[in-house]
């Protein structure tokens, strides 16, 4: 079978295109980094000064001390790291199930769990608060930790995964004396390895940046998130932008930290598990 080569001129204009949408994409965390070392009366400045003249690092100090940026970072990194490790236990041992466990039903209680990512959260917002009402867990972390411990988007992702592994290789597992849990965890779980980086990035990403859960469940100061500072800051400091900005650049390191430990299994993790953008 004949392979058609791509000449080296539709090459280099892909790659041209590429690097071009990249920089657009790119183009408001960049001057929001400039505007974060900048004073808040340079930030609108025009022509936008991409490198100020003179950096402002006390930006990053003082944003330490307007608000209690401390506690909001670290409820932010345990409700994260909690829920993002839950998520993967139960996940994982989801999708085991729904994909080399047989059982009455299986697929068709796949289907229904699943079928529960398309109802809006609005629809169970008001359910859920009546919840945890009555259990006495508003105003704590314990009510997002239950809310958010499965996830039938992450069964649904590994379960992709899971499928692609051959069940003679269980199989023989099985054969040798393991366990069901013993396969899982010696033979499935290896092998899963962009699967679960993949969820990782997803969950951690998807529980740092919420904003709506937090705000509703959380009343007091020593229970908020990073994301409900920002917006506290904002709410105080509406004319700092320097400050605001410096705080927003805060706000998303993590994620970046995250998804670069990570970034090497992400695509892999995506493409064998039959996800598409």
């Amino acid at each position: 079978m004949m392979i058609e080569k791509r000449s080296p001129v539709k090459t280099a204009l892909i790659y041209v295109l590429l690097i071009v949408l990249t920089f657009i994409t790119l183009l408001p965390l960049l001057w929001m980094v400039s505007a974060s070392f900048k004073l808040s009366s340079e930030v609108f400045s025009f022509p936008i000064k991409w490198i100020p003249e003179t950096w402002h690092w006390e930006n990053y100090i003082t944003i330490w001390q307007r608000i209690n940026l401390a506690t909001y970072t670290f409820n932010s990194f345990k409700l994260s790291i909690i829920i993002t490790l839950i998520q993967l236990l139960t996940s994982s041992f989801a999708a085991y199930g729904f994909s080399k466990c047989k059982f009455p039903g299986r697929n068709a209680l796949f289907l229904a769990y699943i079928a529960t990512i398309a109802i809006p959260w609005q629809v169970y917002m008001l359910p859920q608060y009546v919840m945890m009402q009555k259990m006495h867990l508003i105003d704590t972390h314990l009510a997002i930790i239950l809310l958010q411990s499965f996830t039938a988007f992450g069964v649904f992702l590994l379960r992709q995964f899971y499928i692609t592994i051959p069940d003679e290789l269980l199989e023989a597992a099985r054969i040798d004396g393991l366990s069901e849990y013993g396969t899982f965890a010696r033979i499935v779980l290896p092998l899963t390895k962009p699967a679960m980086a993949t969820l990782t990035i997803m969950s951690f990403v998807t529980v740092w940046n919420d904003y709506m859960g937090p705000m509703i469940y959380f009343n007091s100061d020593r229970n908020k998130t990073i994301q409900l500072g920002i917006q506290l800051f904002v709410g105080q400091y509406s004319a700092e932008y320097g400050l605001i900005m410096a705080t927003s650049v805060m706000a998303i390191i993590p994620v970046l930290i995250v998804f670069l430990a990570f970034q090497r299994f992400f695509v892999e993790g995506i493409a064998s598990s039959g996800l598409k953008g």
